[in-house]
């Protein structure tokens, strides 16, 4: 089936009420396949975070102290995206040369059994340094499996979805984040409102972990019941899959793979500094109730789904390049002035600054599924996508947590507000280096050229 075959199918599919574009059959379930699996990484990223913030330290990190403790507990956070880019061009290898679909059992498999193992981890006081070592080793798989995960999830969604609805059908696995942290942080908040201090540092920081075991066995009951994407199906009939993707990817869009880095960035830092390392500075330097933190960590999740949902919508209408123009231009300003409200210590504020930052997230990433499926060739589209979004997954989600500690304490809050709003420009610039993408048809022979 060609993708205009797609666009005809009319009586069985669903029209939009605006612009009439209908949607293929089956469209529900390749988008909850999508959808799930992100739920999983996202999820498995997100209580990991959390942990890493409320109890890591003192769990596998105890010899170095409160600070370097929670510094060490970033760092293994940041581990797992500096594997990531390895897992896309692994995994991308795979997906660009026996399907999508077969991938992404695999990347979800992986994700699951690294997380669950996880909860399992003796602690430093029952095997030594051998604890963090195995965190560590478990990060590094965990990090490979997220490399292969997004992107192929995004193309799973898009390389079925029509084209006048891209953006939003292929918003589903961004969507799948914003759940996954509001579903982290409600297990976190659970555990610590039925649980003593002693006991969920004792054992209930693994509830989150181990639950990880249910959405695994959902994903894949799910995944195996959807067929491969039309679009790759094309692309091995008409030419074959690409024997070396990877550089295939260099060798004819090595500058859309830099710029789409960039553009990415945004998303992972607003997320990981509003979804993840705000759960710390509220606990430890605002001094804020953890069941409290933890509430708005869980709001902010939901805002972000908000902010998806509305990103992905708009693009549709007006261009994947303006909606993270705008998104990217308010976060500039935003990034500069929350810290310092955050400073003034009032439950309010920080309220309001942990969801408004997720909320802006949600904005500047809805469109980029659609943006980077529609950037890159079908031939080398998984490895290409992946590499760019776990560049930037390193680069704007690994490195502002890891760097946040140290740059507040010795600068202020205000110096690391402004290394952020630096993130935030950089993504303005290379989105509007690249151009729209909205128009280019995913099915299509040839590289076309992307101002």
């Amino acid at each position: 089936m060609t993708h205009s075959q797609e666009q005809t199918l009319g009586p069985v599919g669903v029209p939009d009420p605006v612009d009439g574009t209908v949607s293929p059959p089956g469209m529900g379930r390749v988008a909850t396949a999508s959808f799930i699996g992100t739920v999983i990484e996202f999820y498995d990223f997100g209580i990991y975070g959390t942990a890493a913030a409320l109890v890591f330290p003192e769990v596998f990190f105890p010899a170095l102290g409160p600070a370097a403790g929670i510094t060490a507990s970033f760092a293994a956070l940041g581990v797992a995206f500096v594997a990531r880019p390895f897992g896309s061009l692994l995994f991308g290898h795979f997906g660009d040369r026996l399907g999508r679909k077969k991938t992404l059992i695999a990347t979800m498999l992986l994700m699951g059994l690294s997380t669950i193992l996880v909860g399992c981890m003796p602690t430093a006081d029952q095997i030594g340094v051998a604890a963090p070592v195995l965190i560590v080793m478990l990060r590094v798989l965990q990090g490979l499996a997220a490399g292969g995960e997004f992107a192929g999830a995004v193309l799973f969604s898009s390389e079925h979805a029509p084209k006048g609805k891209r953006g939003f059908w292929a918003m589903f696995p961004n969507f799948g984040g914003g759940g996954a942290i509001t579903l982290a942080n409600l297990t976190f908040l659970l555990t610590t409102l039925f649980m003593s201090d002693d006991t969920f540092i004792t054992w209930g920081w693994r509830v989150p972990f181990l639950a990880s075991f249910l959405l695994v066995i959902v994903g894949l009951w799910i995944r195996l019941r959807i067929d491969e994407t039309p679009v790759f199906k094309n692309q091995v009939a008409r030419s074959g899959p690409s024997r070396l993707p990877f550089f295939e990817a260099l060798k004819h869009q090595p500058r859309q793979v830099l710029l789409a880095t960039g553009t990415v960035m945004i998303g992972f830092a607003l997320t990981y500094i509003g979804g993840t390392y705000l759960v710390s500075y509220g606990t430890t330097v605002l001094k804020l109730p953890r069941a409290f933190v933890l509430s708005m960590a869980m709001v902010g999740g939901i805002t972000i789904s908000i902010g998806v949902v509305l990103g992905a919508v708009l693009s549709d209408r007006i261009g994947r390049r303006w909606v993270i123009v705008g998104a990217a231009s308010v976060a500039v300003v935003w990034a500069l002035v929350l810290f310092p409200l955050l400073d003034l210590g009032s439950r309010g504020v920080f309220a309001i600054g942990v969801p408004v930052t997720l909320f802006l997230s949600g904005i500047a990433t809805g469109p980029q599924g659609a943006f980077l499926s529609e950037l890159f060739h079908t031939r080398y589209r998984y490895t290409a996508a992946g590499l760019s979004y776990s560049l930037a997954g390193m680069l704007g989600g690994g490195v502002p947590p890891l760097i946040a500690p140290s740059i507040i304490d010795s600068f202020g809050s205000f110096s690391f507000g402004c290394i952020l709003a630096g993130v935030c420009l950089i993504s303005l610039i290379c989105v509007l280096a690249v151009g729209e993408t909205r128009q280019l048809d995913l099915d299509r022979a040839t590289v076309d050229p992307v101002a």
